[in-house]
């Protein structure tokens, strides 16, 4: 049965360099009401190896953990028609006001997408920055992304520091 998926507001402060910008929150996320909440998903083992921003803390302090370091955490739809939490099932999607977020935190220089999907859909709906702003895609989190192990995700990931 498609539902009307709604995601929740991003996580960021004004010392913020990077954004890291999903699709949008899978079945499991939307429950939990916490981005990346599914057990599979590599997202909060990686930070927890770059910045210490693991499962072991509690979610706040997971987000809180990523501020400090430089890094915004959002998605590119605010809501969609979608079946399960697969991307590609994502339809009638409706942007966030990235364009906003990016002007009241000038500070952010750099995109980090979590996956190619999410470069997708930024480009479709984004295709024009009100700013230069580099954009890297980075290997998707997911469990739906098996072409890379955990180990190879995180060296990819690592990349990420630099831009910090």
């Amino acid at each position: 049965m498609t539902r009307i998926a709604h995601t929740f507001g991003p996580s960021v402060s004004p010392r913020c360099r990077v954004l890291i910008l999903g699709t949008m929150p899978g079945v499991a996320s939307l429950a939990a009401g916490a981005f990346y909440a599914h057990p599979r998903n590599a997202f909060w083992d990686i930070m927890g190896r770059l910045v210490g921003a693991g499962r072991e803390l509690p979610y706040a302090r997971r987000l809180a953990r990523l501020r400090a370091h430089g890094m915004a955490l959002w998605d590119v739809v605010a809501e969609c028609e979608r079946v399960g939490s697969l991307d590609s099932a994502i339809r009638a999607e409706r942007a966030n006001d990235l364009v906003g977020l990016l002007l009241r935190y000038p500070r952010l220089h750099t995109i980090a997408f979590n996956g190619q999907p999410a470069a997708r859909l930024f480009q479709r709906h984004i295709p024009a920055c009100p700013r230069t702003i580099r954009r890297v895609v980075f290997p998707s989190t997911s469990p739906a992304h098996a072409a890379l192990d955990v180990e190879a995700k995180v060296r990819a990931w690592s990349r990420l520091l630099s831009f910090l």
